[in-house]
């Protein structure tokens, strides 16, 4: 990916702390295979929320942001409640805000959903549940 685009990394956000963490080193992570900036947001309890986590891409120079959902599957969040919150088309995936008077494309990015990486981090997990 291009320097110009900024990933958005969302949480759903949660009251115990360990979850904005695991967010945090979540993005560290994908930070290290990006270009561009990588920020987070939280859908609610934690901050910042979305509308903070767009904002903090103002002066980065970033032409695009995508949303990127660590969710598992679709539900009402990734279907309903993050595209209204980015204010996207819910059936396109995709819209614009402004920042320093700049269009800046959205774009949201589909769910964790089922791939082999996934299927193989289950799977230590569970050899892991057996130490």
């Amino acid at each position: 990916m291009a320097e110009d685009v900024g990933i958005l990394v969302l949480g759903h956000g949660s009251s115990k702390p360990y979850n904005k963490e695991m967010v945090e080193k979540c993005a560290e992570l994908i930070g290290r295979s990006h270009d561009g900036p990588v920020k987070i947001a939280f859908l609610n309890m934690d901050e910042p929320n979305i509308a903070a986590g767009l904002e903090s891409f103002a002066g980065s120079g970033v032409k695009t942001i995508v949303a990127l959902p660590i969710f598992l599957a679709h539900g009402v969040h990734t279907l309903e409640d993050i595209p209204t919150e980015l204010s996207v088309d819910p059936t396109l995936r995709r819209g614009s805000c402004k920042l320093n008077g700049s269009e800046v494309e959205i774009r949201c990015a589909e769910p964790l959903g089922v791939d082999d990486s996934i299927a193989a981090l289950a799977y230590r997990r569970a050899s892991e549940a057996l130490r």
